[in-house]
Parts: C-alpha cells; structure tokens; sequence
C-alpha cells in the first residue's frame, strides 16, 4: 500500500512539474503583456507633460529629437522622434523640452535623467548660454558614476541642441546654486557647449565643456517654486 501511495505521489509531483513548465511561459508572457498594457503610452506621456507645462494655445506641434539612452547601447545616447507642442519662444521651448527629457522615455529603462528631479526655473542670458536650475534630486538620485552623470548631461545638452538653436552653452545649477558635482564626479562648475562641434570621448558622445563665470540664482530665485522665468534674449 505504500509503495502504491508513493508511485501516486510520485505520478502527482511529476505531473506538476509538466504543467508548470507549460503554464509558466504563458504566465510570464501575459504578465509583460499586461505591464506593456499598464506603461504609458507616448502620446498619454505629451498629454501629462502638456497639462504641468505652460503652454500658447498657438504652438505648433512639430518633431522634436529627444536623446535618452540607447537601448542598444547602454553608454550610448539614442535620438528618438516625438511630436510636442513647442513654444517658438527658446526660453519655453527649452523648459517644454527639458520636462519632457525629465518625464522620461515610454521605455523607462532608458531614462537619463531621475523620474523625481524637477526643473525649477530656465533662463536664457544675451550672449546665447543657458542657465538650468534643477532640483536637488537631479544631484541626489542620479546613479554615481562618469558614466551615469555624463550620460544625463549629454542627454539634456544634445536635446537643447537638436531643438533650440539659441542657446550656444549651458550651466547647470542645483537648487540655484553651483556645485563642484553632479554626483560626485562629473564637474558642474564648468559651462557645456551646446551648439558646437561634439568630441569623442571613451566611447561616449559628449560636449566639449568649458570653464567660465556665471552668477548664481539669487536666493529669491532659488526658493521661488517653478515657473516661468523671464530671460533677456537676442
């Protein structure tokens, strides 16, 4: 009688074992699936980002060319395609740009840029540089790496060149201030050209960077909530 029990349980276990190879497959498949269901869309992503940034009711769409990372590649920057609503104005053009870069591809592994960081404010000085003053998150979550950090500023000044012809060179500041970092290795106390020639670097497309002096926000700025922010302009 027990060896019948256990030639049942046996049969039992090994019958188990067949199913789920079977059934699992088909349960990871519909579970991407589902996730892929769930993701938003592109043009659901537009629509959010259209709604938290100020926007003409006479922009005009057009194809803006936004670089998040290659998913070939991943020490690589990918151009990708999305139609946006863009001022022709380049102080809100490049704050509509930069939100959609933080808001992050449909693909979230491709992201460049932390999903909590925030642009505070935008501004766009006479001889064409641009000051972007982002959250301290930007510095916080941004993975600690050359990579990860040249990444994430190759992708906000590859965007800015690809759409906004105005701005020649960029500064970054944090919470409006500068810091020697971003997150502990890339220099942010540097200019980065924008509108120039690209260098190679180890593998990686990156500006070439400069060293000058820009004025930081002034404390009211820095703690004003985001918005738009006037600029002087050619």
């Amino acid at each position: 009688m027990n060896y019948i029990w256990r030639t049942w349980v046996l049969v039992g276990l090994g019958a188990a074992v067949v199913l789920a190879a079977i059934y699992f497959p088909s349960l990871k498949r519909r579970l991407k699936k589902d996730a892929r269901l769930q993701q938003p869309s592109a043009e659901q992503a537009r629509r959010e980002l259209s709604q938290a940034v100020t926007q003409n009711p006479s922009d005009p769409n057009v194809k803006a060319r936004m670089f998040w990372a290659s998913g070939s590649d991943e020490s690589s920057l990918a151009p990708l395609t999305v139609d946006l609503a863009l001022s022709s104005d380049p102080v809100m053009r490049s704050k509509q740009l930069l939100n959609t870069l933080l808001a992050g591809p449909v693909d979230s592994d491709l992201r460049t840029l932390p999903p909590d960081a925030a642009l505070l404010a935008f501004y766009l000085l006479p001889d064409g540089t641009g000051v972007a003053d982002f959250s301290e998150t930007l510095a916080t979550s941004t993975p600690s790496g050359i990579l990860s950090e040249q990444l994430a500023i190759d992708s906000i000044t590859r965007t800015l060149e690809a759409n906004v012809p105005q701005v020649k060179r960029l500064k970054i500041l944090i919470h409006g201030q500068e810091v020697d970092t971003l997150a502990g290795h890339l220099d942010l106390t540097q200019l980065f050209i924008v509108n120039t020639k690209l260098a190679q670097v180890g593998g990686i497309i990156t500006t070439l960077p400069i060293r000058a002096s820009v004025p930081v926000l002034p404390p009211a700025a820095a703690t004003a909530k985001p918005g738009p922010a006037k600029a002087a302009q050619r």
